[in-house]
């Protein structure tokens, strides 16, 4: 068993940790002691309880919250956050981690408190991050890790990560992984960057990445790929925000066209999500522009032989973002665009370019696009 590190090792952030972890279990103790209900009160984690705050660039949260009092019928839940803290704190001291599924586990220890299923405990995770989240404690720093990985990077990049053994830096060079490229860790806080790139562009699939990658477009247009797989995960989202503020370089999405590459991955990649608003300061990029595929791009390209319907679901997604998302109510060129898109009834996936050859995208769309930064959606 590793020995626990004393506090003058812990990093800044740990010490945060664990001081929060601490002043809550006290409070805690302390109103138990004199015969008094303890109470945690945690934000409201909803799109209703954020605003769009354009100066910081993302999500903000509101004053609501929502108060849990310790009685009868939540002691198990007391007991279980409790327990987590305290599982936090001593991996924070054991400079260890859990994943979120082995969390779930440990818990078939405790006995009564022992969760019924994850969501139980993920809900229990969340709620603690969201707790701790003024402080600028995040799950990360709570050591607790989930299980899907960050996105792929290739280009004019080199990461400097740090051996846990020895201490000392490892540089990555993510021009030389040859056909491969570099994989994003899940805690990312502690990289640092060296980078001459003009710009990052964050590409919604794996398949547009491989080919700009393969063809090293990185390297004609010097910038730094990045697969984002859909909605970017926590990590590949720290990744180019700690990226885009370290080089001082734009970041440019290039998503489909349709509602959901609007409203939930660029939306989330750029601003955050109401569900997290407590920490969108960390997990958003505000220098995020959107560079295509726009409705526009449907046809100037000639692409709407290439196109598919949308679904009922894409219209109400649309029709739920006008009406009740803050970030696009915000920005009329973004209302012009998706009111564009359900009066075309279509959307187009960045595919649907190859409609014009393989490397139509390569040759043409995105020197086209890239001419005229300006023009990008915000």
């Amino acid at each position: 068993m590793a020995a626990k590190r004393k506090s003058n090792d812990l990093t800044r952030l740990d010490r945060t940790t664990v001081t929060s972890i601490d002043a809550c279990a006290r409070m805690v103790y302390d109103h138990i002691q004199v015969l008094e209900k303890p109470e945690l009160k945690f934000p409201q984690r909803s799109l209703a309880n954020v605003s769009y705050d354009r100066k910081a660039g993302h999500f903000k949260l509101g004053r609501g919250r929502k108060a849990r009092t310790l009685t009868v019928n939540t002691v198990k839940n007391f007991a279980q956050t409790l327990r987590l803290m305290a599982l936090s704190r001593e991996m924070v001291l054991d400079d260890d981690f859990a994943t979120k599924r082995e969390a779930y586990y440990v818990s078939k220890n405790w006995g009564d408190a022992k969760f019924d299923g994850q969501p139980e405990s993920d809900t229990c995770l969340d709620d603690i991050e969201a707790l701790f989240s003024l402080e600028g404690v995040t799950r990360e720093s709570l050591r607790f890790r989930p299980e899907e990985r960050g996105g792929s990077v290739a280009g004019a990049l080199t990461v400097i990560d740090i051996d846990k053994e020895s201490g000392e830096d490892v540089r990555i060079d993510c021009t030389s992984f040859a056909s491969g490229s570099y994989t994003i860790p899940r805690s990312t806080e502690h990289l640092r960057f060296e980078t001459r790139a003009k710009f990052v562009l964050a590409i919604e699939t794996g398949g547009m990445f491989d080919r700009l990658n393969e063809h090293k477009f990185w390297r004609s247009w010097d910038c730094i790929l990045v697969e984002m797989s859909g909605v970017p995960t926590r990590a590949t989202r720290r990744f180019v925000r700690k990226l885009a503020d370290d080089a001082r370089i734009p970041v440019y999405a290039f998503v489909d066209c349709d509602p959901y590459g609007m409203s939930n991955i660029y939306r989330t990649l750029k601003v955050g999500s109401g569900n997290a608003a407590h920490l969108n300061q960390f997990f958003c990029v505000p220098q995020a522009s959107y560079l295509g595929v726009t409705p526009q791009d449907i046809i100037d390209f000639d692409l709407m032989d290439a196109t598919h319907k949308l679904e009922e679901v894409d219209v109400k997604r649309a029709k739920d973002a006008l009406k009740n998302d803050p970030f696009f109510q915000a920005h009329k060129p973004w209302q012009k665009a998706i009111e564009q898109l359900l009066k075309m009834k279509v959307r187009a996936e960045q595919q649907a370019l190859a409609k014009w050859g393989l490397n139509f995208v390569i040759d043409e769309y995105l020197p086209r696009k890239l001419a005229n930064p300006k023009l990008f959606l915000p």
